[in-house]
């Protein structure tokens, strides 16, 4: 390994081995390189055509002799015949072929859903919403249920007493004092 890295250091030009310890290699070497891999895989390319084109030719010569019309009629309707059969071979072999892709497909689906069920179901982060204990059950219950939770109605009324201070008498004022000392002796024993 060390002896191939020696032999390219002493190959290249005395400017690209000092740029060699930063860049890898200028970019006039860089465009070279790649403009001969371009010519190479464009070579492959064009050799691999020929060579589909033969394999093709060597099937075709195979399977599909040249047909023999130097003969009389019967001849002619039995060639005819054989091939009938052969094409009603590939239709039927066609069939089996798409049957048998339809079959994969299926399958192919089937375990992606298991794989979906598997891997479950993300929920999305909920968010706040502001919502009426009215509006949240007839969400729930859908809108044939009407139902209140108006709980303030449910509950008990009671009435206050309201205490009827009217305008005494103006000559009574011992009684109003012996109820405020009858409030004071209330608030002390306390």
């Amino acid at each position: 390994m060390e002896d191939l890295q020696g032999q390219r250091m002493k190959s290249l030009k005395p400017k690209e081995a000092k740029m060699s310890d930063g860049k890898k290699m200028t970019s006039s070497r860089r465009h070279y390189l790649k403009s001969l891999m371009l010519q190479i895989a464009a070579g492959w390319l064009e050799q691999e055509t020929t060579d589909l084109a033969a394999t093709k030719e060597a099937y075709m010569a195979e399977n599909c002799p040249i047909p023999d019309m130097s003969g009389d009629q019967a001849s002619l309707v039995e060639f005819c015949k054989t091939l009938h059969q052969s094409l009603d071979k590939i239709d039927e072999d066609r069939y089996d072929n798409r049957a048998k892709v339809a079959k994969t497909d299926k399958e192919i689906e089937e375990l992606r859903m298991k794989v979906l069920e598997l891997a479950g179901v993300k929920k999305p982060a909920l968010k706040k919403v502001r919502m009426s204990a009215d509006s949240m059950l007839q969400a729930l219950l859908g809108g044939k249920h009407k139902v209140t939770m108006d709980l303030r109605s449910n509950l008990k009324q009671v009435k206050k007493e309201v205490k009827e201070e009217g305008v005494e008498v103006a000559g009574d004022w011992r009684k109003n004092v012996e109820d405020k000392a009858d409030r004071k002796k209330m608030f002390e024993t306390s």
